[in-house]
């Protein structure tokens, strides 16, 4: 039976989804180490399989010149997000942390008028405003005084990732070829984040045990990297963009297995806001692109 590109690209989505899902399992199961430690390691293993993808298909290193200041935005905002959001990963519910990234695309929207000038419609605002009311319950400021802080940390990691994919996107427009985009961006954090390391203080010795887990999180981005990417060569992100909220799921039934967490009924609500904006996100961008 053949598969169609759409069925391709849902199943790389969904397998991406559950990728980085297990990413967050192992960045917690680390221990307690420095993000800035783990996001090394994380950022390492894909500078090696981005290296390799580059060798292999002959194409050099090098970006376009003009790209070069857009490639530093996208690798500097990308590594804050991922900074963040593995510090939120060791400090919240599982779930919790993976929804806070999810936010990326309502950032997204934000930061494209902004950097980019495009003007969000009405629907778009409605999306953003409920994808906010969900994050507050499950930041809940105010209500959980010792959560409060890393769910902070976990949103600003989500807001880092919504201007990194913006600069994707220009990036994207100008003609720049993604794997170079992976590769200068996993070069980059690599870089920033090992000389934090050489900082006095900001290093943790490694058991044999973490030094594993933290290969495996890295072997489990790079899953999520190439699915996320072959996702949208497949079938456009209209079609499919909907079952990256997948992650959560995984995120959620990951973290109560592994480590009995339970997220509260405010959390479960606000996932519901986020998942609810998003999806109606998806059927409205299709709608408006059929019609």
């Amino acid at each position: 039976m053949k598969i169609n590109g759409k069925t391709k690209g849902i199943i790389c989505i969904i397998a991406a989804a559950f990728g980085f899902s297990l990413m967050s399992v192992f960045v917690r199961l680390a221990g307690d180490l420095p993000s800035f430690q783990k996001a090394f390691f994380r950022n390492f293993i894909a500078l090696i399989f981005m290296t390799g993808t580059l060798l292999k298909k002959k194409t050099g290193f090098l970006p376009r010149k003009e790209n070069a200041l857009y490639l530093v935005g996208r690798s500097l905002f990308g590594t804050i997000g991922i900074v963040c959001n593995f510090y939120a990963i060791d400090r919240l519910v599982l779930a919790d942390a993976n929804m806070l990234n999810k936010l990326s695309p309502f950032f997204a929207i934000i930061f494209s008028a902004l950097l980019l000038k495009e003007k969000p419609d009405i629907v778009q605002l409605c999306a953003v405003a409920a994808a906010f009311a969900g994050t507050v319950m499950i930041v809940k400021p105010g209500f959980t005084g010792m959560s409060f802080f890393p769910a902070a940390v976990g949103t600003l990691g989500g807001a880092g990732a919504g201007i990194a994919y913006t600069f994707v996107r220009k990036l994207g427009c100008r003609g720049e070829d993604s794997t170079k985009i992976i590769f200068w961006f996993s070069a980059f954090s690599t870089a920033v984040c090992l000389g934090f390391m050489l900082i006095p203080g900001n290093f943790e010795k490694m058991s044999v045990r973490q030094l594993l887990f933290m290969c495996l999180a890295g072997l489990c981005a790079c899953i999520g990297q190439f699915g996320i990417t072959n996702a949208y060569i497949f079938a456009p992100a209209k079609e499919i963009s909907v079952y990256d909220y997948s992650q959560v799921v995984f995120a959620a039934l990951l973290g109560f297995i592994l480590f009995g967490q339970i997220p509260d009924i405010l959390s479960i609500l606000g996932y519901a806001l986020i998942c609810g904006a998003g999806i109606a996100m998806f059927f409205y961008n299709k709608r408006r692109t059929y019609s």
